[in-house]
């Protein structure tokens, strides 16, 4: 018959507790001298009493032993490779999906990778670049508003610094050249083409009129 193993659990009864802790630490005690004599090892073992007594064994020095012991710490700790944390793997993991998620969707987007793609998510892909173009040209007609304004205050402040320049050399400001022709008065000394062309020829005194006829 095999007998199951039993559950260690702390002990309830005060006195029994007390005898348990005396008759274990001994043996504790006990091997540790062995184990220090027969392997030729340093031990070093400190126990505390439930009421806070110390009990202590050391092969060597119990302090040599401890600065021993925190020196291997340090080191070990130092050259030990830090492993990632749990979260952090699952986090990487998660960033990971959703970039080659988010490189699948982009190829899908360009053209690319359609083939494995159902009706209903080629129909989706559609609506997602109409819905992208349709903001694009309004953006678009944003900007080109923008810019027609801005040219527009630009003009006002070319025209207002034209006045200004005028005003100071006194002279008409420019208004453009179709408005500049239109507003063109006409010259008396410009030749009529109802007035027939004269020529004079000879001496003042005594010249002749050759009246010269159309060809």
């Amino acid at each position: 018959m095999v007998r199951g193993k039993t559950q260690m659990r702390r002990i309830e009864n005060d006195t029994s507790r007390q005898v348990t802790f005396s008759k274990r630490r001994n043996g504790l005690l006990k091997k540790a001298f062995e184990l220090s004599v027969l392997c030729d090892a340093e031990v070093a073992l400190i126990i505390f009493s439930p009421r806070g007594k110390l009990f202590e064994f050391a092969s060597s020095s119990m302090q040599a032993t401890v600065e021993r012991y925190m020196r291997h710490t340090k080191d070990y700790n130092r050259t030990k490779p830090t492993e990632p944390n749990l979260q952090m793997k699952s986090e990487a993991a998660t960033l990971l999906k959703k970039k080659e998620d988010l490189e699948v969707s982009r190829r899908k987007l360009l053209g690319e990778g359609l083939g494995s793609c159902t009706l209903q998510e080629l129909k989706r892909i559609e609506q997602q670049l109409e819905k992208s173009v349709s903001i694009i040209r309004a953006k678009k007609t944003q900007v080109f508003k923008q810019q027609i304004e801005q040219l527009k205050e630009k003009e006002k402040a070319l025209t207002a610094e034209n006045e200004k320049l005028c005003e100071k050399c006194g002279a008409k400001p420019w208004e453009g050249s179709t408005e500049q022709e239109e507003n063109v008065p006409y010259d008396e000394s410009s030749p009529s083409p109802d007035v027939e062309t004269e020529l004079f020829i000879g001496l003042p005194e005594g010249r002749t009129t050759r009246i010269l006829q159309p060809n």
